[in-house]
């Protein structure tokens, strides 16, 4: 732990970028304050990474933080703020009849004038976006919840279902409580480049991310997460064996996406221990070039913010692409299936 504190501070000051590892004010959250670049132009993005832990049940304390952080982050001249899955509700459990009465509780549409009088008041000509989850109501009235990310920007209407990401593949618990989002996608063009949206578990299936490389031409996906830590794998015959298993795979996920499909992963994780099911949520969130090449990721066991200057999005990936381009070679083999998000090989 203190071997990766020191090594990026060392870094920032060789590259005169700002106070190393400030505070969130009224908070103990660390800040990790890095430059990709020192090339400030309008091109380049600042990111906002709140890898942070939601309070179960503490829906205004969420809200609070939230707030909170969107604060510092329009200080610091960041241009998208991103927040980690269910920072607003919190995680389920499995006592039901707890957990169905809080999350009714919780949902966007009891929280519309609190998006627009805190959040998207804060926005302007520099903080453009502010990325966040929460649940919604379900397609069929009374039903189960859809698992919602949310574009809080000027240009358009958040709670438009074309800028709504609802989280499509759904693990364990979330079936309970959530219906999947089917077919869903959400693209984004920005003055930065274009962006895609996936959620927590879609990430260990590679058919929308290679939707968002060869059809939409994506620059990066924007992954926010609610994923767990440990679980255990042992190989005792070859004295291999790990204890936070899903740790591991998210930080497996994060660079194969990026590596194979040649786009930037811009990931926020939920850190900390849910208060009522002990659930322990890994953190790790960070940012992955189109190499596949970890650049900088946050703790695995506290709550730690990650700001970005400077990243050039769109000139990385042409670097990248310049230098041996896959989507070049997949196309001499495979072609789109006429009307379908999908490709199919030629004949």
């Amino acid at each position: 732990m203190e071997f990766r504190n020191k090594f990026p501070r060392w870094i920032n000051e060789v590259e005169g970028a700002h106070d190393p590892d400030p505070q969130v004010p009224g908070t103990k959250i660390q800040v990790l304050d890095r430059s990709f670049s020192q090339d400030k132009s309008k091109k380049n993005l600042t990111i906002g990474l709140a890898n942070i832990h939601a309070g179960v049940p503490d829906i205004e304390g969420n809200k609070k933080k939230i707030a909170e952080i969107c604060k510092m982050f329009k200080e610091q001249k960041v241009n998208i703020a991103v927040f980690p899955e269910f920072c607003l509700a919190g995680y389920f459990w499995d006592d039901q009849k707890a957990c169905w009465p809080y999350m009714e509780q919780a949902i966007i549409e009891n929280h519309l004038d609190w998006v627009k009088g805190t959040l998207e008041a804060m926005l302007d000509d520099n903080f453009k976006m502010i990325i966040f989850n929460n649940i919604r109501k379900g397609w069929a009235k009374g039903k189960k919840f859809l698992n919602s990310t949310y574009v809080v920007n000027k240009s358009f209407d958040y709670m438009d279902d074309k800028y709504i990401y609802d989280k499509t593949m759904l693990p364990g618990i979330e079936k309970t409580y959530t219906e999947t989002g089917k077919d869903d996608y959400v693209l984004i063009d920005s003055p930065w480049g274009r962006f895609g949206l996936s959620t927590c578990y879609d990430m260990c299936f590679g058919q929308l991310y290679q939707e968002y490389a060869r059809i939409d031409k994506v620059d990066a996906v924007i992954q926010i997460a609610s994923w767990r830590g440990p679980s255990d794998r042992d190989y005792p015959g070859m004295n291999v064996h790990t204890h936070e298993y899903y740790g591991y795979a998210w930080d497996l996920f994060a660079a194969s996406r990026s590596a194979t499909y040649q786009m930037w992963m811009i990931c926020c994780n939920a850190v900390g221990v849910h208060p009522i099911s002990q659930a322990k949520f890994w953190g790790g969130g960070g940012l992955w070039s189109p190499a596949g090449m970890k650049l900088i990721q946050s703790s695995h066991s506290e709550e730690e913010i990650i700001i970005v200057r400077n990243i050039d999005i769109k000139g990385e990936k042409k670097k990248e692409t310049d230098d041996f381009d896959y989507g070049l070679d997949f196309n001499k083999i495979y072609k789109p299936i006429n009307a379908k998000r999908a490709n199919t090989r030629i004949k």
